[in-house]
């Protein structure tokens, strides 16, 4: 079968590969959409937490061999552990993750756990079903913010994660959403769902602020930009660097929360909200052109804000 392979820094190619080794409790996926997330982009650059050769793709739908149309949650964790226990599976220090430390979605199939299958409903389509995974990322962080109705929000970053945090926070009944990038094109799509734009740095004070970015700079300015109290959501990867004023923290009693991926309850909750969202943003390309446009995505030589991989 065919099927898309971190072969080396900087390099995926289409390949051959042999067909999955179908074991245990495990459930055969013909792969349907499976979306190029940035962190793999950053990973086939500076190869590390994935090791080649992987086929990665952990954002991925599908249907089972007896039809069943299919949302993989790559999420699999323990379920013994304290942790788990505590109702943190997805922070299981055992955890792995399908398209990481096992083979993922960019291919024809791949078999998954059967535990790690969510049924998709009817009326949720296949590019809907593409984006669930970083849906659920940010329903996962919106719930920790614990943000009130008529919250102002800020957001930085208008890639996948930081469209869908805005997304939810519309459905959360934000008073006002403001989100900023470097990208005017990427802007302009936020303006189009609903967001006030601000352009490459937020300009307000906001009860909550979601750093999509990551970066030193964009966690400083998640900080800066909070009124007394508020509360910053880190969800980008970007930088290992802190970066932010500790002295504000502690006058402004402001507080920062890590997210990372999400719950089962976050996922089944994303794939009924996708449904209804404005996914105009998102960009369909076939498997055998995936080395081409992950190459372009990962050198900045192309502009879908979301990329699927459709076998």
């Amino acid at each position: 079968m065919k099927a898309l392979v971190f072969t080396g820094p900087g390099v995926v190619e289409l390949r051959d590969v042999p067909e999955p080794e179908v074991g245990g409790d495990d459930v055969l996926v013909h792969v349907v959409t499976s979306g190029i997330c940035g962190s793999e982009l950053h990973g086939v650059r500076t190869p590390g937490f994935r090791v080649p050769p992987l086929v990665m793709g952990h954002e991925f739908a599908g249907r089972t061999e007896d039809g069943r149309p299919v949302v993989v949650n790559p999420i699999l964790s323990c379920g013994r552990c304290d942790i788990c226990a505590r109702g943190l599976s997805n922070v299981c220090r055992q955890r792995r993750i399908v398209g990481v430390h096992l083979p993922g979605g960019f291919a024809e199939r791949v078999a998954v756990p059967a535990g790690a299958l969510v049924p998709l409903p009817e009326g949720v389509d296949w590019t809907a079903a593409g984006i669930v995974e970083p849906a659920a990322n940010a329903v996962h962080a919106w719930a920790l913010a614990d943000a009130p109705a008529g919250a102002k929000v800020g957001i930085i970053g208008a890639g996948a994660i930081g469209l869908a945090c805005l997304q939810v926070a519309m459905s959360g009944k934000a008073a006002r959403i403001e989100i900023a990038d470097r990208s005017e094109e990427r802007c302009a799509i936020a303006s189009r769902l609903g967001a006030d734009v601000s352009g490459p740095e937020l300009t307000g004070e906001y009860d909550l602020v979601f750093d999509a970015v990551g970066a030193a700079t964009t966690h400083e300015q998640s900080l800066a930009r909070l009124r007394p109290g508020g509360v910053a959501v880190w969800l980008g990867l970007a930088d290992k660097t802190a970066g932010f004023d500790a002295a504000d923290l502690v006058r402004g009693e402001k507080r920062v929360l890590g997210s990372f991926a999400y719950s089962d309850a976050d996922f089944a909750a994303a794939v009924d909200l996708v449904a209804g969202w404005d996914l105009s943003w998102v960009t369909s390309f076939p498997l055998s052109e995936g080395a081409e446009i992950f190459t372009a995505l990962m050198n900045g030589h192309a502009t879908p804000v979301k990329a699927l991989l459709t076998p």
